[in-house]
């Protein structure tokens, strides 16, 4: 991967995928796929340019197989990917598996494994050295809820993390011959809109559960993405990575 070629996220404009899209700007070129938050994104592109980096913002719904293709089409007329981050996430709202809905259940896979599945896929014909292309990295955001499960709340969301955990480790022994590198980051509770869900009191016991005794940031998260990415992890692959204090 050379510093040209292009650092694509998906779910790139708020919380932890800007946050990798304002470092991973420090090298490379940006492209950051967001589903209908138009202003934001626009404010991330708009913060990198102000620094000196260059960075895109495609409307895309990952959900949607052909919006995917489409943005895919966009991106390849702004250059080669070298690495793309499977960030976008929905987490179906909170509930108990006896209240949940099969809408919100189907929405949550189709956009976190499905819609996963499908840009890995893109990304991968581009990327492989089999197909002509000249490798790259493939960072799935998975989530420390793959491990513990997250009762009474998200275990929807947690078994499509639990999905992307076993992608991650199927497709690093599948590609890496055709050099791409596969690897997941799972973030424990991290100051995001997804955790500020919860009540105050909810979100105080939780971090009191965690060794560290504080909730992440998204910017150490996105460190951890951007080491998987460059050349310094250029050994590691199939690594399942935890940046959860602890938990």
């Amino acid at each position: 991967m050379n510093d040209n070629d292009l650092f694509v996220i998906t779910g790139g404009s708020r919380g932890i995928g800007a946050a990798i899209a304002r470092h991973a700007a420090k090298t490379h070129p940006v492209v950051i796929l967001y589903r209908d938050n138009a202003e934001a994104a626009q404010c991330v592109v708009e913060a990198i340019d102000s620094q000196g980096g260059k960075a895109w913002a495609i409307r895309a719904d990952i959900g949607d197989e052909q919006a995917t293709l489409g943005a895919f089409r966009k991106i390849d007329e702004l250059g080669r990917i070298g690495v793309l981050v499977n960030n976008a996430g929905v987490t179906g709202g909170m509930s108990r598996l006896a209240d949940l809905r099969s809408e919100d259940l189907a929405r949550v896979f189709g956009v976190n494994v499905l819609g996963a599945f499908i840009a890995t896929r893109e990304a991968v014909r581009r990327m492989s050295t089999a197909r002509g292309g000249t490798g790259g990295v493939v960072i799935n955001m998975s989530s420390g809820a793959s491990v513990l499960g997250a009762p009474d709340a998200w275990v929807h969301y947690a078994a499509t993390k639990g999905a992307l955990d076993t992608m991650t480790i199927g497709l690093s022994k599948e590609l890496a011959g055709e050099g791409i590198r596969v690897n997941a980051v799972r973030p424990g509770v991290i100051g995001t809109e997804l955790h500020l869900q919860r009540t105050p009191d909810a979100l105080e016991r939780f971090a009191n559960t965690i060794p560290m005794g504080r909730m992440g940031t998204a910017n150490e998260v996105a460190e951890a993405v951007i080491w998987l990415a460059s050349p310094a992890a250029s050994y590691v692959t199939g690594c399942l990575m935890d940046v959860r204090g602890g938990l």
